[in-house]
């Protein structure tokens, strides 16, 4: 059983976050500061959970305290700034609160895993005049089933791991391709951590998910009254990564102004902060992900080529899970176990031959996010630890995915077409379109006397859902024409 120690001032979530981990299978040791903890050999713990502010001292002290000990920050300040200074002092990883328990199970599991292995993925170093092809990791019959988080040993995956280790080492820009829901994100993560600036911050930045107002001030930084509401000067996450890696997640949705700024650090190294005039030197490795089909884009005046051509450098395509094979199995028991331990499910739990045939036989057009929704589903409504058809919440006949994948040089998503009355033959069919051809039918026919909300209501999604499908599809908005 792994130890670990929890110095925490708030004795509220000192007590909640050590039921979690023994709840989890961990021995826990509790302390309200870095002067109580010092009573302790620091050394015999697996694992040191700290928050950042603390009576007396910092809990970055503990980082040079216990020099054979990872230190975990926790820290309630939303400031970037201070876990990344974390970082760079030596701690491991940080963690926001208010934190999510699958989140701080994971992060807590990733980081003991990585300090107890003598051999893996993790911390696979160059020497001097070593070609990365050469790189030796392990593998059983010359075949890697684990990345990282990346599960899969179809060939494929062997191709894409491969990939990774080839280009992770050469400090240049690579380009994640791949639908949604593949995991681009675990990808960028094992770009970095095979990288040498494994032990620098990894910033992860989703492109799509901040406000095109401020996506510009977060990424680049501001000074003080360059705007209203800048009360202060503010570091953006292109400096925050200084030494690791920048991850800018759906980069197809970044703004024409931000991607001009972004070309910049690219090209010349340095960022200059809204409301500035001199740039900053920065030292960072960028890693971009998208979707979509940005050579599309370019042609569509809306992604510019000056800056496609800077990502382009390296492309990494992550395979969609339909194209995976029994993959989907592997991925499946992964998950089983992950989501078993978090709903403190002990006994064991299988899948049933006919939902192996089944999800095998599923085209997942989610992804492997699809598939994780599916095994947490069913774990709640297995009977007998057993996963049956009936508890994955999926039915082949009723989906007509394509099998192909969009090739780079064609878009990866549909463009939008005109909406044409159905005919009485195009009813009858309708069961024969795919879930993307019915939503696109159904907004294009009635977006125009319908409200957003009223469409998400009739789709059984939420807004934010709707809006993501209409960028993902291709399907403007209607303008509204002024009456009178």
């Amino acid at each position: 059983m792994h130890s670990i120690l929890i110095v925490e001032d708030e004795s509220i979530i000192r007590t909640a976050l050590k039921r979690l981990l023994e709840r989890n299978s961990y021995r826990v040791t509790e302390a309200e500061s870095v002067t109580e903890a010092s009573q302790h050999d620091l050394n015999q713990f697996d694992l040191i959970i700290s928050d950042l502010r603390l009576p007396g001292a910092p809990g970055t002290e503990l980082i040079t305290m216990a020099k054979q000990t990872p230190v975990l920050i926790m820290t309630s300040y939303a400031s970037m700034r201070s876990a990344v200074d974390a970082m760079k002092l030596g701690a491991v990883d940080y963690i926001a609160k208010p934190f999510d328990h699958e989140d701080m199970i994971r992060t807590v599991r990733r980081v003991i895993e990585d300090t107890s292995k003598s051999t893996g993925f993790q911390g696979l170093d160059l020497t001097e005049g070593e070609d990365p092809a050469e790189i030796k990791v392990p593998q059983k019959d010359g075949i890697i089933n684990v990345m990282g988080d990346l599960v899969g040993s179809c060939e494929p995956m062997q191709k894409f791991y491969r990939r990774i280790l080839r280009v992770a080492p050469a400090d240049i820009t690579v380009l994640i391709q791949g639908e949604s829901g593949t995991g681009k994100e675990l990808a960028a993560r094992a770009v970095h951590q095979h990288s040498p600036r494994k032990d620098a911050p990894l910033i992860n930045v989703n492109c799509a998910a901040i406000p095109e107002s401020l996506i510009e001030s977060e990424l680049f930084g501001h000074e003080k009254g360059s705007f209203t509401g800048a009360t202060s000067a503010r570091q953006g996450l292109v400096e925050a990564a200084e030494g690791g890696t920048l991850f800018l997640d759906e980069i197809g949705e970044l703004p024409m102004e931000a991607q001009a700024r972004l070309l910049r650090v690219i090209q010349e190294s340095e960022v200059r902060r809204v409301g500035s005039v001199h740039s900053r030197k920065v030292n960072v490795r960028l890693v971009a992900a998208t979707h979509r089909n940005l050579k599309q884009l370019v042609k569509e005046n809306r992604f510019r080529e000056d800056l496609y051509y800077r990502l382009q450098v390296i492309e990494l395509a992550l395979p969609p899970l339909r194209e995976r094979g029994k993959d989907v199995l592997e991925i499946a028991n992964y998950l089983i176990d992950k989501h078993a331990r978090r709903l403190h499910i002990d006994s064991p739990i299988k899948l049933s031959k006919a939902a192996k045939d089944k999800m095998v036989a599923y085209d997942w057009p989610g992804n492997v996010r699809e598939l994780e929704n599916s095994i947490q589903r069913s774990l709640i409504l297995a009977d007998d630890g057993v996963i049956d058809v009936e508890n994955l919440g999926i039915n082949t006949d009723d989906w007509n995915i394509p099998d192909t994948l969009a090739t780079p040089d064609a878009p990866i998503t549909p463009e939008p077409k005109a909406a044409e009355p159905p005919t009485d033959a195009e009813k009858t069919d309708e069961e024969d379109l795919s879930l993307e051809d019915y939503f696109q039918h159904y907004v294009v026919e009635h977006q125009d006397e319908m409200s957003e909300t009223d469409l998400a209501q009739k789709l059984g999604i939420s807004r934010k859902c709707l809006w993501e499908r209409r960028q993902r599809l291709g399907i403007p908005r209607p303008k509204k024409t002024a009456k009178g």
